[in-house]
């Protein structure tokens, strides 16, 4: 799980860095625009994913 949810971040920060450098959103060009369903399920992924490595992280700061 933590290795799926790290690829899911990376490629959120792929995204958004396409947005802001290329003005481009590959998320809602592929899946029919930010509010198609395919879109949104998408970016919720990205998200739970964020929130995930957020755990991950609190792990292994209590490890240490």
């Amino acid at each position: 799980m933590d290795t799926v949810s790290l690829i899911l971040v990376i490629l959120s920060a792929l995204d958004w860095g396409c947005v802001g450098f290329l003005r481009l959103d590959p998320v809602s060009r592929l899946f029919g625009g930010q509010t198609a369903w395919l879109s949104r399920f998408v970016y919720a992924l990205f998200g739970l994913a964020g929130l995930w490595c957020v755990l991950v992280l609190l792990r292994r700061r209590r490890r240490l």
